[in-house]
């Protein structure tokens, strides 16, 4: 059994040991319909970047109005029952898309109809798994257990898009959304299987929450609010390697789904370690580090938009990928271990919409620009405002942040 100090102390709780399983094969699941999603709009329909960008757009933008709403039903019910149902949702939409492309019924209105649609239950789902992680180990745990969800994450990354590019040369794009479809009935049954009364709850409300007491909180705190400005920067113009490797693989380089599955897994070598660095380490990074992450990340951008060949491409893919996650770690267990428990799904609903809240503005934009002036073009163009926008905000903010934590460390005292 992990011990306090264990990289693997999360494994202590038995809810979290039977739940990190279901995940992991969820997120397989996860990144094989992306996979092929992408593959369906660009290859099978003969689509180009704006159509990519727009579905990818279309997926998200629920979050923009939905992501608040997940806050407070997470502040107010029971969160274990509230996941069963969104990744219920989730199965049911994931298998109408499935059945419409081996069916050969499958045009570009039900992909953007269906992305929608999932968009949905992903962003009432979000904010709840966030709130629902410190319940399962705890406030002592809670870093621990994220830096494990990411590599949890990421090392699905690894596993999905190979499986998805070899499913594809092999069926066609049809079977990786029924396979997400049944990885997403296999996390149902489990949450079913968790005890309640191991989870570390705290007493709900009588009245309903109200989301504007989430943002108030937010406004009292410059060291969130500048991690939200961050975390959005970043989003939405860096952290789109779904829509970069779609049109690197197929407009740039001309590859076939195994070369495209393979960029996924490269990137994911690089979060996959980000994920396990965090569980060791796991010690608290205050916003500055943040915002400097981000603006090597940006930087990473650019330099990996000028590689030469396919190859040179998907090498530096794992760099950016450790850089990019490594940030995204420290934001997000930042401001979910600073949020008392009583504002932590709401407030954890503002920074999931904050951070795939720009991706319909965002992917759309990336797939127009890369179709007036080339895929190479849009990734620096992408990286530059990433780099600018961290220096910029640390510009702006930099002296206010020292003036907070001076006043928290005395208020401690």
């Amino acid at each position: 059994m992990a011990d306090k100090k264990s990289s693997l102390r999360s494994f202590r709780h038995r809810n979290y040991r039977i739940f990190y399983p279901a995940v992991f094969i969820s997120n397989v699941g996860t990144w094989a319909q992306r996979v092929a999603q992408d593959w369906l709009v660009v290859t099978d329909l003969h689509k180009g970047g704006a159509e990519l960008g727009i579905v990818t757009g279309l997926q998200f933008l629920p979050t923009l109005f939905v992501s608040l709403y997940g806050g407070i039903l997470a502040d107010r019910f029971n969160k274990r029952k509230l996941l069963m149902i969104t990744n219920g949702g989730g199965a049911l939409t994931a298998l109408a898309l499935g059945y419409l492309i081996i069916s050969g019924k499958v045009t570009i209105i039900e992909v953007y109809f269906l992305a929608f649609t999932l968009g949905i239950f992903s962003a009432i789902d979000s904010p709840i798994g966030q709130s629902f992680t410190p319940e399962i180990v705890g406030k002592e745990d809670t870093r621990n257990a994220i830096s494990l969800g990411s590599a949890n994450f990421n090392a699905a990354r690894l596993v999905g898009p190979a499986v998805s590019g070899l499913l594809i040369k092999a069926f066609g794009t049809g079977p990786s959304f029924i396979l997400n479809a049944a990885s997403f009935a296999i996390i149902t049954v489990t949450l079913g299987f968790m005890r309640d009364r191991e989870l570390h709850t705290s007493e709900k409300s009588i009245e309903k929450p109200r989301i504007i007491e989430a943002i108030a909180y937010v406004k009292s705190r410059i060291d969130i609010l500048v991690i939200l400005i961050t975390v959005f920067i970043t989003a939405t113009f860096g952290l789109n390697f779904q829509i970069f490797n779609a049109l690197m693989a197929t407009k740039v380089f001309h590859k076939d789904a195994g070369s495209f599955g393979g960029l996924g897994s490269c990137i994911a070598i690089g979060t996959l370690a980000a994920g396990i660095i965090s569980a060791k380490r796991d010690q608290r990074r205050r916003p500055k580090f943040v915002i400097f992450a981000s603006g090597l990340f940006g930087l990473t951008l650019i330099a990996i938009s000028t590689m030469p060949s396919f190859l040179t491409y998907a090498a530096f893919l794992p760099l950016c990928g450790v850089i990019a996650v490594g940030t995204m770690i420290q934001a997000n267990s930042y401001v979910s271990v600073t949020t008392p428990p009583e504002l932590r799904g709401r407030v954890m609903g503002i920074y999931l919409m904050v951070f795939l809240g720009g991706s319909p503005i965002g992917s759309p934009l990336i797939g127009l620009v890369s179709d007036a002036i080339g895929v190479r073009q849009a990734i620096a163009i992408c990286g530059a405002v990433v780099a600018v926008g961290a220096g910029i905000t640390y510009l702006i903010t930099g002296k206010s942040l020292v003036s907070f934590h001076q006043n928290q460390k005395r208020n401690s005292n």
